[in-house]
């Protein structure tokens, strides 16, 4: 359970003041525990990174699936709505991973985090929308929208549900 509690407030913090900036005695502060006990669970910064990673990754999985609708169109325009909402309220700067990505372009353990996050919000679009087929463009519409968000916002969302509609009513 403190793990998880101090993952929760590394997402927090690197959310906040980005990837670079936070020194690990700045995080101990913001998990308001001691350097030690963040040292037992999360070893380095890289392993405190991948920890806040993977905790994102688990908290928007579950906001993409909770209430979502079962029909297809719906449960689509229904994961732009989601994105919306999150971009507003948990990624004003953008994309957590990408972010990582950016400032450890290197970091082997950091990329494969990364990797698997998207490979998991990909596979979940097609498995929302029922078409997985389709989960490589929407994973594309996905990553666009949040990539665009901070210049364009809600605009973004808007063309990217009447293109993912429009692909959904192709004949397949």
């Amino acid at each position: 359970m403190l793990k998880e509690q101090l993952a929760a407030s590394l997402e927090e913090a690197f959310s906040r003041c980005g990837f670079a900036e936070p020194s690990v005695a700045q995080l101990k502060t913001a998990c308001n525990v001691s350097l030690r006990t963040l040292y037992k669970y999360y070893p380095s910064k890289e392993a405190m990174i991948v920890g806040a990673l993977e905790f994102r990754h688990q908290r928007y999985l579950k906001f993409l699936r909770e209430d979502a609708p079962k029909k297809p169109e719906d449960a689509t325009l229904f994961i732009f709505e989601q994105l919306e909402v999150w971009m507003k309220e948990f990624a004003p700067h953008g994309c957590l991973s990408m972010n990582a990505i950016a400032a450890f372009p290197d970091n082997e353990l950091i990329n494969q985090a990364v990797k698997e996050h998207k490979k998991e919000v990909q596979h979940l679009l097609g498995e929302l929308s029922q078409r997985p087929d389709l989960s490589v463009e929407l994973f594309l519409l996905h990553e666009g929208v949040s990539s665009a968000w901070s210049l364009v916002g809600k605009t973004a969302v808007i063309s990217a549900k009447s293109v993912a509609l429009r692909m959904l009513s192709a004949p397949l």
